[in-house]
């Protein structure tokens, strides 16, 4: 397995600028960057890399071996010793479509010898939670999938998604990953506690939440929030839910605010609600933040062996760079101080990550987490 990597910040001599990653005959592109230096970037790629799968996102910040980064995309080559690539898209109809799209997606994804699938949606007009159910019903739920929702920094506007053909505002990509060689690796963890009562949730449909103990969501938030609840729904990045069951039992899960809507006083979180559960807010330090994505890297070093070599796929959530602030580069270099020497990090801050609670367990759509993926083979 051969890497390469670059950073580029416009499209001044993007030709000689691209030429290091052309040199490993690459046979995939991940790109992941600001939206409209991504989408400027996109007709540049088939033409330097015809040979290759092209896969990536916009952000709401970008991931390198150099660290945190703005307003750039990040480009890392791989060319695979025996692993091959099969790349299925599908067009993304509206939040309702998602689990369905879910189902789209892998049934173009031959069952036979994948091991794995890598994972790009769009992030603002989506339901992830659904769209993995839907992948699950056709490829069954054992079956590793990493990746994320794809980053428009703070705004929620509009995100882009990057496939073969190009960028798109409605495109979902999954890659899948094929050959017995293949090595792959992940784990989420969070760093976020628990504050404050259990509230029910009284209704909700799907990922849209509309009362908490009978009162109207939006209301019971607000409370909360204070002075922050003027600038919803970024500001519910830092407070967001923590997901306990009808026994107020934790599930491992968080889900973050993509939008309010203030005529029905509902919330519209990133994934799926349990009806007959309960919610809790959560907050977070830098120092616990850090400590988590430190904790996601040595789950995965635990299974690698001295020698592996590979690449670290890092997905974090715009919510924890909202709260780290101008430390957000310590959670990148915990990540790196454990897996450095046996991986190049590329990755992006997201609208939601896509990894399982623990090494070996099920893939779930998660908010707030650092999701750590190591790819490489044996």
């Amino acid at each position: 397995m051969q890497l390469a990597q670059i950073l580029v910040r416009d499209l001044a001599n993007i030709a000689a600028a691209l030429a290091p990653l052309r040199e490993i005959s690459a046979d995939l592109i991940l790109a992941f960057g600001a939206g409209d230096l991504l989408r400027a970037l996109a007709p540049h790629l088939p033409a330097a890399f015809p040979e290759a799968r092209r896969a990536g996102c916009s952000t709401a910040g970008e991931i390198s071996a150099s660290g945190t980064s703005d307003d750039s995309c990040v480009l890392t080559a791989v060319r695979f010793e025996s692993t091959s690539l099969r790349q299925a898209s599908t067009t993304l109809a509206g939040m309702a479509d998602s689990l369905a799209a879910g189902r789209r997606l892998a049934r173009q994804l031959p069952a036979d010898g994948l091991r794995a699938v890598l994972l790009f949606a769009q992030g603002v007009r989506i339901n992830g939670s659904a769209l993995l159910l839907g992948i699950g019903d056709i490829l069954g739920n054992e079956l590793p999938v990493a990746g994320g929702l794809a980053g428009d920094g703070d705004a929620f506007r509009e995100t882009w998604v990057l496939d073969d053909d190009g960028a798109s505002s409605e495109r979902i990509v999954a890659l899948g990953l094929y050959g017995e060689r293949l090595k792959f690796r992940h784990c989420s963890c969070g760093g976020w506690s628990p504050f404050g009562p259990a509230r029910k949730v009284t209704r909700c449909a799907a990922n849209v939440l509309y009362e908490l103990d009978g009162e109207p969501a939006l209301d019971v938030y607000q409370r909360y929030l204070g002075e922050h609840a003027s600038a919803l729904p970024a500001s519910g990045l830092l407070f967001p839910f923590a997901m306990l069951d009808g026994d107020r039992r934790e599930s491992g899960l968080i889900r973050s605010i993509l939008g309010v809507n203030r005529r029905d006083g509902s919330l519209t979180l990133a994934g799926e609600i349990d009806p007959e559960g309960y919610l809790k807010l959560m907050h977070a330090s830098s120092d616990a933040l850090v400590g988590g994505a430190e904790a996601a890297a040595e789950a995965v070093q635990q299974g690698l062996t001295p020698e592996a070599q590979g690449l670290a796929l890092l997905i974090s959530c715009i919510g924890r760079k909202l709260v780290m602030g101008g430390r957000v580069d310590e959670e990148v270099e915990a990540v790196g101080a454990v897996l450095a020497r046996q991986a190049l990090l590329a990755g992006f801050y997201s609208y939601g990550e896509v990894g399982p609670c623990a090494p070996a367990g099920a893939c779930r759509l998660h908010n707030q987490t650092m999701t750590v993926t190591w790819i490489g083979e044996t």
